[in-house]
């Protein structure tokens, strides 16, 4: 059984317009570090529209990418993901698509943020507890049931400081992304959330963040549309 955070961003800002979230190597070295001294076992740098994964990162990753889909935000992770994906390019469907001909799971990432993906017809293998929004794990767990899908967790951190907030137990036999994805396909995962201090202290402003921009949605809304 590995614990690995399968949602981190390498760089702490999020890019603009069409370009692409590049690597920051300082933040590949920060998030490793917290990772390593909060004892996961490993984690997936998924940048925005930007695949990045290295042997050499003193600490073991997943190749991943997140595809900012026409209807929201798909979490790729496996062992060949696409390397850079134009933001907006894809519909979820094609997404899904591009994602299993590179041998890797496809993650419906935040469901209830940033689009409408539980109103889509995508062939996802699993859905997100996402470490920004807690609040909703029952309505994300109501939507797992729903789908026939397995739950996994990602931190989405883009500060060292939220990795692992939430992440996947992932019964595997090895950590590579072959195995990974198996587990993933199969349902041998489970979400799990630290709840710490920090994390108690933080979710509430992120919540009034994406509240702000317009990012949320209500499960009842979304799911209307379906």
């Amino acid at each position: 059984m590995f614990s690995l955070d399968l949602h981190v961003h390498s760089r702490f800002f999020h890019g603009w317009g069409p370009r692409p979230t590049a690597f920051d190597p300082v933040g590949t070295r920060l998030a490793t570090a917290v990772a390593a001294h909060r004892g996961l076992d490993g984690l997936a740098f998924t940048n925005h529209d930007y695949a990045w994964e290295s042997a050499d990162a003193g600490f073991p990753t997943l190749p991943g990418i997140e595809i900012s889909t026409t209807r929201g935000h798909v979490l790729v992770v496996g062992p060949d993901p696409p390397a850079a994906i134009r933001a907006g390019e894809l519909t979820p469907e094609a997404a899904v698509e591009l994602a299993h001909d590179g041998g890797c799971a496809a993650i419906m990432a935040h469901p209830y943020r940033n689009g409408d993906l539980p109103a889509c017809d995508a062939a996802f293998d699993a859905i997100e507890i996402n470490g920004k929004q807690p609040g909703n794990r029952s309505a994300v767990e109501d939507l797992a049931t729903e789908w026939d899908l397995p739950l996994v967790g990602g931190s989405d951190a883009h500060y060292p400081v939220e990795v692992g907030r939430a992440y996947t137990r992932v019964d595997a036999t090895d950590r590579s992304p072959e195995s990974v994805v198996a587990a993933i396909r199969s349902g041998r995962v489970e979400p799990v959330q630290a709840n710490r201090g920090l994390d108690r202290v933080l979710s509430p402003v992120y919540e009034a963040i994406h509240r702000h921009k317009g990012d949320l949605r209500s499960p009842l809304a979304t799911h209307s549309e379906k």
